[in-house]
């Protein structure tokens, strides 16, 4: 019981985080990760806010887990409900930078939060997020899940471009950064292993989890 409230509690600190990174890189206003340029897009060009259009985006993903036969955990329905409403949050409670030397602080913050969220997640044990169960579940069938997370994520990065959301810089720090940023966290907050003296097992081909 001890240890599944830690791995909520640890979830659910990991799922604000995402929140709030997600807010940060947006609020810079320097470019947004793959996901989030397409949230942005729609947002500008359908309406609604960024968290809801993440909200509806998670959901409408996991139907697509129906025929892949992937099981959601109590993190996954988590994070589909909640990293939308901790980023509507955030972006509401953040003041908006001018200087470009505070859009870049905010920009370094963000990444270096989404980071420590990805391990907080990862490490929580209590379900993949609805975009990563997508990744893996199609990888499941015999394809490369590197091939697959590139070809998802250049997808809906296009696609986000072409509505309007914000590709820049950002975009290519974070895909560059979240990478080894993960590999540092993750083992140190990994519950469950790290107490028997395990290591957490590697993400298949080194990749890190996207909520």
């Amino acid at each position: 019981m001890a240890l599944l409230a830690r791995r909520l509690v640890q979830l659910y600190v990991g799922l604000a985080f995402y929140g709030l990174g997600i807010a940060l890189q947006v609020s810079s206003g320097l470019g947004n990760d793959p996901w989030d340029v397409f949230h942005e897009g729609l947002s500008r060009r359908v309406g609604l806010s960024i968290g809801a259009w993440i909200i509806i985006a998670g959901a409408l993903v996991m139907l697509a887990w129906i025929p892949l036969r992937q099981r959601p955990g109590i993190g996954t329905i988590s994070n589909v409900v909640l990293v939308g409403v901790f980023a509507d949050l955030f972006l509401w409670l953040l003041p908006a930078p001018e200087a470009l030397g505070v859009r870049w602080a905010y920009l370094v913050t963000a990444i270096l939060v989404g980071g420590f969220a990805t391990g907080c997640y990862i490490g929580a044990g209590l379900g993949p997020g609805p975009r990563d169960g997508l990744m893996t579940g199609i990888a499941a069938r015999g394809h490369s899940l590197r091939a697959v997370r590139t070809a998802i994520e250049l997808t809906v990065l296009a696609a986000g471009w072409l509505l309007g959301g914000t590709v820049g810089l950002g975009t290519v720090l974070y895909a560059l950064a979240i990478g080894p940023l993960t590999h540092v966290f993750l083992p140190a907050l990994t519950i469950g292993r790290r107490e028997s003296g395990r290591s957490p097992d590697p993400e298949p081909e080194s990749e890190p989890a996207r909520v």
